[in-house]
């Protein structure tokens, strides 16, 4: 094994969870706890309601998992992966919302909310919407909480620019394009976990990631993200850990 490139930040592997509603059940939140540090807590709008946000917050809670808020557009049938054309305060009002309402259930458990990171269409669009960005900033300013977001897009440069802490996120099971971003998609297929673990690992150690056209972009990988609703996730999340730990502790 070689040495790994030196780094000054910890990598933590999150998860986008808690996003079961009513009696539908998407991801196994049980299995995946043990295998994450962070997770990513769906606040209503795409999925989850009361109940689930609860009982996410206990689960983190019972496994020592951190809990930062996942708000999402307001598009419920369409899991939030569906762009809407929502002006800058209207949308930061619909942020604030979904934030403080996960809020007061961590409040009920004596936890701490840990960061923002917006779902699904919201994350891409403030990737290249200014206007998005600063909504997103706007609610998060309120809240006193840093953002995760993607390197070499309006959430850095946006965000960093506002003063507001920032997480650079990288994806396990998302492909990237040309442009630096990752492709949202309305669903996400099973996946070798080993193959995912390997790129994890390739972006911890060399900051590079392969596009679906085949060209090496940078990346960084303050945070390593794995959907819940990946239909392998426990076993992709475990992978990786598995994968990206003994280089964090070499580091």
């Amino acid at each position: 094994m070689r040495a790994p490139a030196r780094r000054d930040r910890m990598t933590i592997i999150n998860c986008d969870m808690g996003e079961s509603f009513g009696l539908y059940r998407m991801g196994d939140d049980a299995a995946l706890m043990p295998h994450i540090s962070v997770a990513n807590v769906a606040c209503g709008f795409h999925a989850s309601d009361f109940n689930h946000m609860r009982a996410t917050c206990q689960l983190a809670k019972t496994h020592g998992v951190k809990v930062g808020a996942h708000p999402s557009l307001p598009d419920l049938q369409g899991f939030g992966r569906r762009e809407m054309k929502i002006g800058r305060d209207e949308l930061t009002n619909c942020i604030i919302y979904q934030v403080g309402a996960l809020q007061g259930f961590l409040k009920a458990e004596g936890m701490e909310m840990s960061h923002i990171k917006p779902h699904g269409a919201l994350y891409g669009m403030a990737a290249r919407d200014e206007a998005v960005a600063h909504a997103v900033c706007d609610a998060a300013e309120i809240f006193g909480l840093p953002l995760m977001g993607m390197i070499n897009s309006c959430h850095e440069r946006i965000y960093t620019a506002r003063g507001i802490p920032f997480i650079a996120e990288f994806y396990a099971d998302l492909d990237y394009g040309d442009d630096g971003l990752v492709i949202i998609t309305r669903e996400h297929p099973e996946l070798d976990p080993a193959a995912a673990a390997a790129v994890c690992v390739r972006a911890v150690t060399e900051g590079l990631t392969t596009t679906i056209s085949g060209r090496d972009i940078p990346v960084r990988a303050d945070a390593i993200c794995v959907h819940s609703d990946t239909p392998n996730a426990a076993a992709i999340a475990a992978a990786v850990n598995d994968a990206v730990t003994p280089w964090l502790d070499a580091a």
